[in-house]
């Protein structure tokens, strides 16, 4: 059975992983006959953000923590996830992956990615072993991609701006819709825009379901 680990960034689209993509995520993976590793770095919010009202919250937050609301509280500490132990490694999107994973809505192109993140995509790279990234996080793995010399083929959807900015990393930004995905042959990275264009959870599945099925695929030797 292929064990794969879902990196999470928190809990809700606004300040860590958007649940939808992270729900349907473990649904594809879970229909494919997957072991599903979930995990997430042990690390505080930059921010937390009230998603009522929208507004900046005085609260603090741990991502791992807040990863575990969705994990059902089976997960695990990412520093102690390596590429050894797993076969593919999928990133869900929403902020968090551009806030507690990275820097890139702060930063942009030049944004930082957390030290166990670029660990693991590290490690992954070198093994050639299948990595996902769906929504904004695409704009992550491009970054930490490009910190390991590579310059990979990645798609966030259609908006241009952000495309833009996954240019300036090194990264190739193919445009795609949301129940569709891009495959980096070369590098073994797929990549889908779910609610970078999506208006609902069936048509953001169908593009996480064509992607879980693609690095299911390479894990079979595909």
């Amino acid at each position: 059975m292929a064990r794969v680990a879902v990196c999470l960034s928190g809990c809700g689209v606004k300040d860590g992983s958007e649940i939808h993509e992270a729900v349907l995520t473990l649904l594809a993976l879970d229909q494919a006959g997957a072991q599903i590793v979930c995990c997430a770095p042990n690390v505080d919010q930059p921010a937390v953000v009230n998603h009522l009202t929208g507004t900046a919250s005085r609260e603090k937050r741990n991502v791992l923590v807040e990863s575990a609301r969705i994990a059902r509280g089976i997960i695990k500490d990412l520093a102690t996830v390596h590429a050894r132990d797993i076969d593919a490694l999928v990133f869900p999107g929403g902020l968090g992956a551009a806030k507690n994973l990275c820097t890139f809505a702060d930063d942009g192109p030049t944004c930082k990615v957390n030290p166990e993140v670029q660990r693991i995509i590290g490690e992954m790279l070198a093994a050639r072993k299948p990595i996902a990234a769906i929504c904004i996080a695409p704009a992550m793995l491009a970054r930490a991609a490009a910190s390991q010399g590579i310059h990979a083929e990645v798609t966030i959807g259609t908006d241009h701006a952000t495309a833009a900015a996954i240019t300036k990393t090194g990264a190739k930004h193919r445009d795609c819709s949301c129940t569709s995905f891009v495959v980096d042959h070369e590098h073994r990275i797929v990549t889908t825009p779910a609610y970078m264009l999506g208006q609902g959870p069936a048509e953001v599945f169908e593009g996480i379901r064509g992607l879980v099925s693609e690095i299911m695929r390479m894990v079979k030797g595909g």
